[in-house]
Order: C-alpha cells, then structure tokens, then sequence
C-alpha cells in the first residue's frame, strides 16, 4: 500500500461557448412580404398580433350620444309626441302612449341605429307605420334623406302631417314593399333600408336587401339576435353578408333590444322579391 499513487482528478477542459450570433436585420425582401402581410390582414379586418376580427360584431349603441340627440332636438321630439297622440285616436298607430314609454321605446329605441348611417345617406324604410325609426332619425340627422314605404293609406297620411309640420327631407310611398324594390326609380338606389317590427328577419331581408345597392346596409330592429342564424342562407341568397348584431338595453329596464346589420355585398337577383305575399306565406328558409 506504501507504492499506491493517488493521482489528482483529471481536469478536462470545457468547450468554449459558442459566439453569440450577431442579431440579423430581415432583408428588404423578408421585410416587403412582412409588410404585405399585415396590410392583407388588415384589409381583412384581422389584426393577427391582437387576434381581434374587427368586422365581426358590431359596437352597441352610445347611450350617452343618444340622450344627448333627444335633449338637443326636444322642442321636435316634443311636437312629434303631440302630433303621435292626437293622431293615435284616429288612426290607432301606436299601443304605446305614456310619456316616458314614447320616450324611451318609440324615440331613444329609434336613435339606436343613428350611428350607423353614413353622412349624407339616402336611407329606405320598409313598413314605416308612425314612422319608427325614421321620424326619429331625421329629427337627429338633418343630412339624412328618407324614403318611407308604408302600405297602409291613413298611416302614409299621418307621415305627411308630420313632414310637413316638422320639415323633414322625407318622400313618402304608398305602397308594399315587394312591389316598390322591382320599380328602377328605388331597385338597389340607397344606401341603407332600416325597419323596426314589421317581420321576421328572412322575410324582412327579401323586402330590404333588394332597395340596397352594393356597398350599403340593412338594419334591421329587432328585441334579440335570435332570428339570425335561421336567415342566414336567405341574406346570402338575396346579396347580403357579414351579418351581426349590437345588442343593447333601453333605460329604466324597459327591456333588452338588438340591431342587426346586412351588408349588400353583391347585386340581389332578379328573381327577389318574388311578391304575391311568397316573402310572408312562405319565407326563404
């Protein structure tokens, strides 16, 4: 054991570490096709480092804003209200006549739909009725220009009291609706068709997508977006897309309400509306 040699660990050297690369800057070409790319995906309304499809849902309405709209045009709200309750007993236009419901169901339900008109815009309204949402609307807007499509003659006689007593930019046709989208003067000529109450959304969008030309909007009022999903094959097939819906609720807990919006993204087929009371009897399915 005396010539037993203790030999120290042996020591192995490690590697070096490898040089830190240098950080490389994308060549033009990388950076064209980076660029590109964001520009596709934002035209399509995707920004991809957020994952947000800005074009798949709508804002809800600005209560604020719409509170602000009824203080500013009171004096005119106020005259509609009178001439809607004196007028009510005559022609039976409305079931709603307390104050502050006509306030809140008929104006501010009506106003939800305001920021959704472009500046200027030619705007149809298919059943119109005591003229929800257009009255409304034009009070708050005086750029927008209406049409107002109402089948029933002592209602069209009511809107024409209310134009002229009010000023409103507003021609006022007598007449159903299927039979007003095959005439030239109104086929695909606005820019928006808004209705509120008048069918359901299938229906609805046979009666208003055909007066709507490529670029516009349909908007329809509705109490939720239920009907959405079963109009769907219809809106497509009538030229509209990118259907969604801004829920909202009106004031004092008077109940939930919805706005859907239609793009006419491509021309309706001369086949629509097919009349005859078809829209109704038997809806596109």
């Amino acid at each position: 054991m005396d010539n037993l040699w203790i030999f120290p660990p042996l020591w192995i050297p490690e590697p070096p570490l490898p040089a830190p690369e240098e950080e490389k800057s994308p060549s033009f070409h990388t950076f064209f096709h980076i660029v590109k790319k964001q520009i596709y995906l934002i035209h399509k309304g995707v920004d991809k480092s957020e994952k947000v499809c800005y074009n798949c849902g709508m804002q809800s309405p600005d209560v604020g804003r719409i509170e602000d709209l009824l203080q500013e045009r009171a004096e005119k709200f106020e005259i509609f209200s009178r001439l809607l309750m004196e007028y009510n007993k005559k022609f039976n236009l409305t079931a709603i006549t307390a104050p502050e419901e006509v306030k809140v169901k008929h104006f501010f339900d009506s106003l939800a739909g305001e920021a959704y008109l472009p500046a200027g815009a030619r705007v149809a309204e298919v059943g119109s009725g005591a003229g929800f949402p257009s009255i409304p609307l034009m009070i708050a807007r005086e750029d927008l220009s209406f049409t107002l499509i109402e089948s029933t003659g002592k209602k069209c006689n009511f809107l024409r009291i209310v134009q002229e007593e009010l000023g409103l930019r507003a021609e006022i046709v007598c007449g159903r609706a299927e039979e007003v989208a095959r005439e030239q003067a109104y086929r695909e000529a606005f820019d928006v068709a808004v209705a509120r109450a008048v069918a359901k959304l299938n229906t609805l969008a046979e009666y208003c997508l055909p007066l709507v030309k490529k670029g516009g909007a349909m908007i329809a009022y509705k109490t939720d977006g239920g009907e959405l999903a079963g109009a769907r094959r219809a809106i497509s097939l009538l030229g509209g897309g990118n259907a969604r819906t801004a829920p909202y609720e009106l004031p004092q807990g008077m109940g939930a309400r919805a706005l859907v919006l239609i793009d006419k993204v491509k021309p309706t087929p001369q086949a629509y509306p097919r009349g005859h009371g078809k829209e109704r009897s038997a809806p596109l399915a």
